[in-house]
């Protein structure tokens, strides 16, 4: 597990019977694949993890596990309401093939700093996996400060952070305290090139979902210092990644993922599609991205 790149946090797929759709999750999987990302994360809140039970979450990690055949890691989201549950999803993470781990702190409690550490420890003592913490104090209210990290990086299993704490600057502040010890990857589309140029070594990314291959190039050329070129395809692409940072995120990017053929609009309640007047305004946005895609550079 190399905690770089491109991580694409997918969505679920869902048929019109609120059953998983491995075929259209297949298609997505593959255009993922192609594109040239490094690894795959399943049951983020993208992924609406909340809904999932844990079959159906076993369904998605064995079924992606061998779909892709060795040839990118299957990261597995663990968001949890209580330690122990959260310690049986890791140990269940590792028998269905996951590679690695993306931790939430504890889910609908608003936790100390101690509880989280706690917490974070106590998950990450029971498994060999490599694990990224998720550090988004905008969602969920808890911020991993550099304090804390001092002390869970104690363990030689948390490597990385999604970063989301939506201040460029804690970038730097991570690097200058631990050097390249925690993997940087950022977490919010609209900041993923600012954090590629001071940094970070990777992306979780949403958008990708629906837009596979110009999510990568603009990776590939921030890290081979083509900036121009990055900043070029970054605006074009910025109207469509705004609608990554908002309470419907998982309605934009499906129906995104519609209009380009890699999914469905299909989302489990108590979500619903997007209806009326957002609809309009979000399908103009996608539809106005799709006419003026651009010519990807080689």
């Amino acid at each position: 597990m190399d905690w770089k790149g491109v991580m694409p946090a997918v969505t679920t797929k869902f048929t019109t019977t609120d059953e998983l759709d491995l075929k259209m999750f297949s298609t997505n999987l593959q255009a993922q694949m192609d594109a040239g990302v490094n690894a795959i994360i399943l049951g983020g809140s993208l992924g609406e993890a909340s809904t999932l039970t844990n079959s159906e979450k076993k369904t998605l990690v064995e079924h992606a596990v061998g779909f892709v055949d060795d040839k990118v890691p299957i990261v597995m989201n663990i968001a949890e309401r209580s330690t122990g549950s959260a310690i049986a999803l890791a140990k269940n993470a590792t028998d269905w093939g996951a590679k690695g781990l993306m931790l939430l702190p504890p889910m609908q409690y608003k936790a100390t700093d101690y509880e989280v550490i706690t917490y974070f420890k106590e998950i990450a003592k029971s498994t060999d996996l490599p694990i990224m913490i998720y550090n988004n104090p905008v969602d969920y209210k808890i911020e991993v400060t550099l304090e804390m990290f001092d002390d869970l990086l104690k363990l030689d299993n948390i490597l990385a952070v999604k970063e989301s704490t939506r201040d460029i600057t804690n970038i730097t502040r991570i690097r200058n305290t631990f050097g390249n010890r925690l993997k940087i990857l950022c977490g919010v589309d609209t900041l993923a090139l600012e954090s590629l140029l001071m940094g970070a070594e990777g992306w979780v990314a949403g958008l990708v979902c629906a837009f596979p291959k110009e999510t990568v190039a603009i990776y590939n050329l921030a890290i081979s210092g083509r900036w121009e070129e990055a900043k070029a395809l970054y605006r074009w692409f910025l109207p469509l990644l705004e609608l990554d940072i908002n309470p419907q995120l998982v309605q934009n990017i499906k129906l995104a993922e519609k209009a380009t053929g890699l999914g469905t609009e299909y989302v489990r309640p108590p979500r619903l599609p997007l209806q009326g007047e957002e609809r309009e305004r979000v399908l103009q946005i996608i539809e106005k991205g799709i006419e003026t895609r651009p010519k990807l550079p080689v």
